[in-house]
């Protein structure tokens, strides 16, 4: 036969998508010809197909090869095509026999020279797709495979070129035996060693209770960027669906591990990264660090020294937990569902405020830095707090007096479970990330807290979103502590941890 079709998989954003793979041999001068919007990378799949067939003791035929991505609308990029071709281009020349599995699996693959199959980005995406739409197996690296199996689909882990065509030809698939997994886990910061800050202490663990936005602020070496890195520490560990929702992300991106995440992620750029790195974009749509944080932390140290369009860039997925990066060819959507946590300086020197170091910074000057981080920017922000000068004596005792990250976890733990019973959902469990209607709907808040939220309304104009983000952090007060309403007390220490009095008062200069 002179035709040939295979099944293959493309991806867009963390989505993968049916791609027919045929391929026609036709006489006249020897050609190879890829259409159906094909990136440089697919069109150089020629050159490795070729080599690849020859190395493994295939022949390459010496006639005119076309070959069409259907549909053809979507632009195919990335490698992966290269596996499904070679087998359409085998079948199409008689050298493999077709058969059923051209139509009930699905193949994906980078091919090397020497015809070796290569990992693949967006193995789970394409897997999960595969299946749904009703093929029995997919054909994948044999580095992909535990990744393919997550998605719920028998995977057929292939090695090499040769291995991929005897499986097409009805051979059985060749034993492998399991490598040695390794336990061993490197040691979590731990947040007892945090000395002093009890109040930066409480309010981590709210956010990590409730999912809240924080925000350190305080002199060089009060023990902001330490008590950040000790935010993930604090979280639960992925359910089922989380888990697989921040595999898909990191498969589509490259940074796959065998199996599930389990372990949520944690992304600290540096405060040089621009507006495209911290959302996404670029020329193919890339996912940012918003989206790398999905189900994890999200930190900013120094944050007055990100630019200003990159901060602003983030409310919209502080707001909606999801990013849409549109480009003139497509529009690709990722999700962002984070705990924002950063740190900052009061001003340019860093010493505005401290006990016994004097500020050189003119107004002018700590105008302009504070200027970065605007007024909509620190309303998405629940959690506000100023990290004083540690004391000597804190910082001199023999033992530590705070709680261990252990203690701590387990009461984030309880509080998260109350949550999950609460709103019933899977996808957004914690206070922070619930849907507004619902969440007013099931807040129980008792007319006095109700009174105390308005007269906290009075003293600061909190905005309409602001008084929301109270309302939040004053129902994970509440879970923390076990009760099922929300009390006046709660309201109190919701809006004391927005610093409403001194914190905002310092930026209100710049906003």
């Amino acid at each position: 036969m002179s035709l040939a079709r295979v099944n293959a998989m493309g991806l867009k954003g963390v989505q993968g998508y049916p791609v027919l793979v045929e391929l026609d041999l036709a006489n006249g001068l020897p050609n190879f010809t890829t259409v159906g919007l094909p990136d440089d990378a697919v069109r150089e799949a020629r050159e490795r197909v070729a080599a690849a067939m020859r190395n493994s003791g295939f022949a390459m035929p010496n006639r005119r090869v076309t070959v069409n991505l259907s549909p053809a609308r979507p632009r195919k990029q990335g490698s992966h095509y290269e596996l499904p071709i070679a087998l359409a281009l085998l079948t199409a020349s008689g050298q493999v026999a077709g058969g059923e599995w051209s139509s009930r699996w699905c193949v994906v693959g980078e091919l090397s020279l020497d015809g070796r199959v290569q990992p693949i980005c967006g193995v789970l995406a394409m897997a999960a797709r595969a299946k749904a739409a009703g093929f029995s197996a997919i054909m994948v690296p044999e580095a992909n495979a535990e990744e393919a199996r997550a998605a719920g689909i028998e995977a057929l882990p292939v090695a090499d070129l040769r291995e991929a065509a005897e499986l097409a030809g009805g051979a059985l698939p060749r034993s492998r035996k399991g490598g040695p997994v390794s336990n061993a886990e490197a040691p979590e910061p731990d947040l007892a060693d945090v000395r002093g800050q009890a109040m930066a202490k409480r309010a981590l663990e709210i956010a990590a209770a409730g999912g809240h936005n924080l925000l350190f602020v305080g002199a060089p070496g009060t023990g902001k960027s330490m008590l950040a890195r000790r935010l993930p520490g604090l979280l639960p560990p992925l359910t089922g669906d989380e888990a697989l929702e921040v595999t898909l992300v990191q498969s589509a991106i490259g940074r796959a591990t065998p199996g599930l995440v389990r372990e949520r992620p944690f992304r600290a750029p540096h405060h040089g990264a621009s507006a495209a790195a911290l959302i996404g974009g670029g020329p193919f749509s890339r996912a940012g660090e918003v989206c790398l944080a999905h189900g994890g932390v999200l930190f900013l140290d120094e944050l007055a020294e990100f630019s200003r369009p990159a901060l602003e860039a983030l409310r919209q997925p502080l707001e909606d937990r999801r990013v849409a990066v549109a480009r003139a060819r497509e529009t690709v959507e990722y999700p962002s569902r984070f705990t924002l946590v950063a740190a900052a300086n009061p001003c340019p020197c860093g010493w505005r405020g401290h006990p016994r170091k004097a500020c050189v910074c003119a107004p002018n000057e700590v105008g302009r830095y504070l200027s970065r981080l605007s007024g909509p920017l620190i309303d998405r922000i629940d959690l506000q707090i100023e990290t004083p000068a540690v004391a000597f004596g804190d910082w001199a005792a023999a033992t530590t007096t705070g709680e261990s990250t252990a203690v701590v976890r387990a009461r984030v733990c309880a509080a998260r479970e109350r949550q999950r019973a609460r709103w019933n959902s899977s996808a957004a469990p914690v206070n922070a990330f619930v849907d507004a209607a619902a969440f007013r709907r099931g807040a129980r808040l008792l007319p006095e807290a109700l009174e105390t939220l308005a007269a906290a309304e009075r003293k600061s104009a909190l905005s309409a979103r602001a008084l929301d983000r109270v309302l939040r952090v004053a129902r994970t007060i509440a879970d923390l502590s076990h009760r099922e309403e929300v009390r006046a007390s709660d309201v109190l220490e919701a809006a004391s941890l927005r610093g409403l009095d001194r914190l905002r008062s310092g930026l209100e200069v710049a906003v």
